[in-house]
């Protein structure tokens, strides 16, 4: 049962900063952007210009489609840049979002993470799914 307080939990109350996920610029090669993801112990990848406009999101979901399609010797992806085989649309929410229907957004769309940007696509966080799901059984 939820209570009205739980009901109107935001994504901000939840959303990883931005230290604490990878972000890497457009031309950053491919391999560079596996290291982050691994280092931070997340399967994905932010991808933003200067100004931190969210540019493309990728997963280590789509990396393994993208493995499976594409006629390339692997090795040769890592020399690529990001960019490329990112998602370049990715679903976003923002942070005044309700928990509730982020996480539903997250699972109609099958995804575990979603990036946090403002109206003008500014990225402010990541939404993961673990720390989302945890937050609305604690509620």
């Amino acid at each position: 049962m939820s209570t009205p307080q739980a009901d109107l939990t935001t994504v901000s109350d939840v959303a990883l900063p931005l230290d604490s996920f990878p972000v890497v610029e457009p031309r950053t090669y491919l391999k560079i952007a596996l290291e982050r993801m691994e280092e931070c112990g997340l399967g994905v990848v932010c991808v933003c210009d200067a100004d931190n406009t969210l540019l493309g999101v990728l997963t280590d979901g789509d990396l393994r489609r993208k493995v499976l399609h594409i006629q390339k010797p692997f090795s040769a992806l890592f020399s690529d840049d990001v960019i490329i085989h990112s998602v370049q649309s990715p679903t976003t929410v923002t942070p005044d979002s309700l928990l509730k229907d982020a996480v539903a957004l997250m699972g109609k769309k099958r995804i575990w993470d979603l990036p946090v940007t403002t109206a003008d696509g500014k990225l402010v966080g990541l939404l993961h799914l673990h720390p989302a799901i945890e937050a609305v059984l604690n509620q």
